[in-house]
């Protein structure tokens, strides 16, 4: 193969080998490439997925016979965020429940 030819990896520029549609040397390189494309997103969800888990370790560490009734007050205390949850239920009454799957 000339030297003009050659294709080169986007993540790390070694020659490729093989098949003519390769853009990646290896799977490390194509999973690095992808990683580095998705940083900012994925800091992002790891910052929502982190708050998430906490509130859902709060929960349970509050609700330890599966169902009870806790005061704001002390999930405020606990560091509970309630801006973050993943599912709402609203009741023909008007109550709004929040969950956190």
């Amino acid at each position: 193969m000339e030297k003009s030819k050659q294709r080169l990896c986007l993540h790390c520029h070694d020659v490729i080998k093989g098949r003519s549609d390769k853009r990646f040397c290896a799977d490390d390189c194509r999973t690095a490439y992808h990683n580095s494309l998705n940083k900012d997103s994925s800091r992002f969800m790891t910052n929502i997925n982190t708050i998430l888990r906490k509130n859902r370790r709060i929960l349970a560490q509050l609700n330890t016979r599966g169902k009870a009734k806790v005061n704001k007050s002390q999930l405020i205390e606990e560091g509970f965020k309630f801006s973050y949850h993943t599912n709402e239920f609203k009741t023909r009454a008007g109550k709004i429940y929040y969950f956190l799957l």
